[in-house]
């Protein structure tokens, strides 16, 4: 199988701040391939490109098992560093799942909750979900971030709770005639925007749809 980039390094000190925030100007293209890191038979998960080619983020041994039974996913930087476990609420119609801020060493139900995700509809089902992020003020019903369009099509979109676009999901092209499969798509981050939350969406929303 051709490589999705032709570099997969890793990422240095001083470069480490290009894979968690965004350039003030422009927005910043990720590359998103559905294949574990590992690369052994039999492992799932993320590796998640920017815009050089680096792996930037990823997630390993991902199981496509239902909740009750995958557990937590951990969302790691390029060189395994934890990010953000990921952890669904098992006794929930609206498929809810938890985002905790990662820490090496420390174990994560000691962690500060960052979000909570759930689909929008139990009745519809469907892609679109939406975002609560875990503030001590929070008292307002409204989501700070939803999702518009559909995931599995790679044709989404994240917005915030002013309707303003954050990200964009959409098809990798090659050039103007190959588009590579579902499993290989782009991810399309405005600037100002924290990478790391937007990749713990991106996670969280597969597990969903």
């Amino acid at each position: 199988m051709s490589k999705i980039h032709p570099t997969v390094t890793k990422i240095d000190d001083q470069e480490e701040l290009t894979t968690t925030t965004t350039t003030v100007n422009s927005p910043s293209v990720w590359t998103v391939w559905q294949k574990s890191s590992m690369g052994f038979h039999g492992s799932d998960g993320f590796s998640i490109y920017d815009g050089k080619g680096r792996l930037a983020f990823r997630v390993d041994n991902y199981s496509r098992m239902h909740k009750c039974f995958a557990g937590e996913l951990l969302l790691m930087d390029g060189v395994g560093k934890a990010v953000m476990a990921l952890r669904p609420q098992i006794l929930s119609m609206h498929e809810r799942w938890s985002g905790f801020k990662g820490e090496d060493g420390v174990e994560t139900s000691s962690s500060p909750r960052v979000f909570s995700m759930r689909r929008r509809s139990v009745l519809q089902g469907g892609d679109e979900a939406e975002v609560f992020m875990d503030t001590p003020d929070r008292r307002s019903p409204v989501p700070d971030f939803r999702t518009e369009g559909c995931f599995r099509r790679r044709n989404c979109k994240i917005m915030d709770r002013d309707g303003r676009e954050v990200a964009r999901i959409i098809r990798k092209e090659v050039n103007e005639s190959i588009t590579l499969s579902d499993d290989v798509f782009s991810l399309i981050i405005q600037p100002n925007m924290d990478a790391e939350l937007i990749m713990a969406f991106l996670v969280v929303m597969d597990r969903i749809c």
